[in-house]
């Protein structure tokens, strides 16, 4: 399979987790990007261990992380559509509150820390995080809460 048809088969999906992760079109589309960016270059390290979805995916959440990380310097919370009120993901938009919960977040220690980003702010069923990880949706659960 040419890299080409991997990302006509697959940008859909990576669009859409990545959307899901921030809820904003234009960081999602740059995260996309990127992320597709990143596979090229390092396709050779594709071990395929994971499906390629599952490794692009992974990509793509390392993107918003690294995104987050740097201090916001580009607003793109003056882009999202769609929140409901009382809601925790209006919690997040708060620039303050999103700050303190990723600062708390980044203490937990691993697979807690992934679990719970991939659950709460990919919006990740227990079955598609398991898969992440080759676990059974017990472990997933689990380890959640």
């Amino acid at each position: 399979m040419t890299f080409e048809e991997i990302y006509e088969r697959h940008f859909k999906s990576v669009y859409c987790f990545a959307f899901n992760l921030c809820k904003n079109q234009i960081l999602a589309e740059d995260i996309t990007q990127e992320t597709f960016v990143k596979a090229l270059d390092n396709f050779d390290l594709f071990k395929g261990t994971c499906k390629i979805n599952t490794w692009l995916c992974q990509i793509a959440k390392n993107q918003y992380f690294n995104i987050l990380n740097k201090d916001n310097k580009i607003d793109y919370n003056s882009e999202i559509e769609g929140a409901t009120s009382d809601s925790f993901v209006n919690r997040l938009l708060d620039h303050e509150d999103s700050a303190k919960i990723h600062r708390l977040l980044h203490t937990l220690s691993e697979p807690y820390k992934e679990v719970f980003t991939l659950r709460v702010f990919a919006e990740l069923s227990f079955v598609q995080v398991a898969d992440l990880f080759g676990k059974h949706e017990s472990w997933a659960r689990v380890t959640f809460y």
